[in-house]
């Protein structure tokens, strides 16, 4: 096999992310300024004080759409919070590798993650992205929280915390996705599943779901949805003129309950 060892573009995140906003806003703010080819064949370095802030679950997120910018990959540098989840996750023995000193990168680009705001990619493409205050009023039919994207069990924290106490939107269909059965399980066990039914959201068993149209939520002739899946072609969800806006858990979440695309904050 014949592989291209491919160039790098270092991410230096600084800062701290602020309430409601997540590593899906991180990597579609990214996708959004350098664009769906933007990394086309380059690795995605993310480095950083910002980075060792994050949470293992939005580092996943991050680095699992780093193709959605034409990346090969996605990557974290080692450290604690990274041995710490691997504990009890592997049975040989572990070995960090990290970037050398004198790395050459094609490019370094800076975030600052306390400048960020909720971002939502609009159709039908993920560098087509806006931020909540300048997306205006979008009313949808479907909120889908979870995949393989975001459906950690961070994501589903999150979604039950601004569920619990409310009811959907009559007008939304929910779906709820956990990623994999353990995680499906913790919701059990947390009582998240039960939040999500209380407020009238359907949960799903682990699967691709409608992500790519092959299960639950097809989209119909005109419908929108607010996802936190990890593409918005066209067709992609269902009927081509559909519309999919992908979103954050917590956006997604606040926007079942409103009716519209909206942030927690704007929830009364």
């Amino acid at each position: 096999a014949w592989f291209k060892v491919p160039s790098a573009i270092k991410f230096v995140l600084t800062g701290k992310l602020n309430p409601w906003v997540s590593g899906k806003d991180v990597i579609l703010h990214i996708i959004g300024k350098i664009g769906v080819d933007g990394a086309l064949y380059k690795s995605m370095e993310f480095v950083g004080e910002g980075a060792h802030a994050l949470s293992m679950d939005d580092r996943f997120t991050i680095c699992n759409m780093a193709i959605e910018a034409g990346a090969k990959n996605g990557i974290f540098p080692v450290d604690d919070k990274t041995m710490n989840y691997i504990k009890g996750r592997v049975n040989r023995e572990v070995t960090a590798f990290e970037a050398d000193a004198d790395a050459e990168y094609e490019q370094t680009i800076e975030i600052d993650l306390s400048a960020l705001r909720p971002t939502i990619a609009c159709p039908h493409l993920p560098e087509n992205t806006k931020t909540i205050d300048d997306l205006g009023h979008i009313e949808v039919q479907q909120s889908v929280i979870g995949s393989c994207t975001n459906g950690r069990i961070d994501d589903m924290r999150v979604a039950a915390e601004i569920l619990k106490g409310r009811k959907v939107n009559p007008n939304v269909r929910t779906i709820i996705i956990p990623a994999t059965q353990e995680v499906y399980l913790q919701c059990i066990e947390e009582g998240l599943t039960k939040i999500f039914i209380q407020a009238g959201a359907i949960v799903s068993t682990p699967t691709c779901g409608p992500c790519l149209g092959g299960h639950m939520g097809i989209l119909a002739h005109g419908e929108k949805a607010v996802s936190t899946t990890n593409r918005n072609f066209v067709g992609r969800m269902g009927h081509i003129t559909s519309e999919i806006y992908l979103a954050s858990p917590a956006v997604a979440a606040a926007s079942a309950v409103a009716g519209y695309i909206c942030a927690p904050d704007d929830l009364k």
